[in-house]
């Protein structure tokens, strides 16, 4: 479907709705992706290599550790 199979009052709202997305989109500050949890497990990584937290990452969730 295209815009001129639309009505033409359907059609200005369509680009109206677009005009308004792109302003909006306009506004938006450009932000980072923020970790929270970044680092907070540093210590872990002097007492336990990558594949030792994987097996144990299922029993700090509740389940069974292997």
């Amino acid at each position: 479907m295209n815009s001129s199979s639309l009505p033409p009052d359907l059609r200005e709202d369509v680009l109206r709705y677009i005009d308004e997305l792109v302003k909006r989109s306009k506004r938006r500050s450009p932000s980072s992706l923020r970790c929270v949890a970044e680092g907070s497990l540093k210590e872990l990584g002097t007492r336990y290599s990558s594949v030792d937290l994987q097996h144990k990452a299922p029993e700090w969730r509740g389940g069974k550790s292997r």
